[in-house]
C-alpha cells in the first residue's frame, strides 16, 4: 500500500498553475510520491502531467464532477489516460439519489454503467462516501444498498474512514466488507473537542483505531492510501499532510 496526499486538502493553494507548482513541491517536499487530484484550479492536462513528473509524483486518482462522467466520459477517458491514472473517483452523489431507496438503487444502475464505460477504456470508476450513506431505507444503510445493486466488476469504492465513523459504522468491518471492491481508500482522523465537536485530525492525532485499519487495508489489497483533511482550522493544511505523513511513517505505513 502506497500513501498519496489528497490535493483537496491543500485546495485553497492550487489556484493558478504557478500555486499549483508550488503547491506539489511542498508536497514532494514532505515525503508523498502521489497525489489525488482533486480542488485543482484551472490548469491544462498536459500541464498538470508536466508539472506532477517534474516534482516525481504519480496521479493515482481524481475526483471527477458526476456530470462530467455523464456527458463528457470521452474526456475524462482521455485526461486519466493522459495522466497515467486508473481510478476515476466520484466525491458523492448528487443530491437527487440520497433521499430513497429506489434513488441509491437508480445511482447504483447509472454509475455501474459508466463504470464498464471506463472498464473498457482500462479505467475504474471509483465512489468515495460521506455519513448520509449510513441513513437506512427499509433496514438497510444506503452503503449496502450500493454494495449489493452495483455491479461489482464496474463499481469499486473508496472508503473514507472517517465518514464511516461519523456515520455511526464500524471503519474496520467497512474496508473488510470492501474486499475485491477497494483498491483506494481515504485516511482521516476524528478528534473531539470539550464541547462535542467532531472535528478533522491529522492521522494519528485522533481517536480512531488506525492500526487496525491499516491492517484491514493491507488484508484486503488496497493499492492507494490518501491522506485528506478538509478543514484544517486556521493551521497551514501543509504542516497537517507533514503531521499526517510523520504519524503513518510511525505506524509503519510509510
Amino acid at each position: 500500500m502506497k500513501i498519496a496526499a489528497q490535493l483537496y486538502t491543500v485546495r485553497d493553494f492550487l489556484k493558478t498553475p504557478e500555486n499549483i507548482a508550488e503547491s506539489l513541491k511542498k508536497v514532494k517536499q514532505i515525503g508523498y510520491d502521489a497525489v489525488q487530484v482533486s480542488g485543482v484550479g484551472p490548469i491544462g492536462n498536459q500541464e498538470l502531467k508536466d508539472l506532477a513528473d517534474g516534482e516525481q509524483l504519480t496521479i493515482c486518482a481524481t475526483h471527477i464532477p458526476y456530470q462530467d462522467l455523464t456527458e463528457r466520459l470521452d474526456e475524462v477517458i482521455q485526461k486519466h489516460q493522459l495522466w497515467g491514472c486508473k481510478y476515476v473517483g466520484l466525491g458523492g452523489m448528487p443530491n437527487e439519489y440520497r433521499d430513497s431507496k429506489e434513488g441509491y438503487i437508480s445511482f447504483a444502475k447509472q454509475a455501474s454503467e459508466i463504470g464498464r464505460k471506463l472498464d473498457a477504456a482500462g479505467l475504474k470508476f471509483i465512489y468515495h462516501n460521506h455519513n448520509f450513506e449510513f441513513a437506512k431505507f427499509d433496514g438497510k444503510t444506503g452503503m449496502e444498498i450500493l454494495l449489493e445493486e452495483s455491479d461489482p466488476s464496474a463499481f469499486d469504492f473508496e472508503l473514507d474512514v472517517y465518514w464511516v465513523q461519523a456515520g455511526g459504522g464500524d471503519a474496520v468491518e467497512w474496508v473488510r466488507k470492501f474486499d475485491g471492491r477497494m483498491k483506494v481508500v481515504h485516511l482521516k482522523d476524528m478528534a473531539v473537542t470539550a464541547n462535542r465537536e467532531q472535528l478533522f485530525a491529522e492521522v494519528g492525532e485522533g481517536n480512531m483505531n488506525f492500526p487496525a485499519i491499516l491492517n484491514a487495508c493491507r488484508e484486503i489489497g488496497v493499492e492507494w492510501a490518501a491522506v485528506e483533511q478538509d478543514q484544517s482550522y486556521g493551521r497551514d493544511p501543509f504542516e497537517c499532510l507533514a503531521t499526517s505523513f510523520n504519524n503513518l511513517k510511525k505506524l509503519g505505513a510509510v
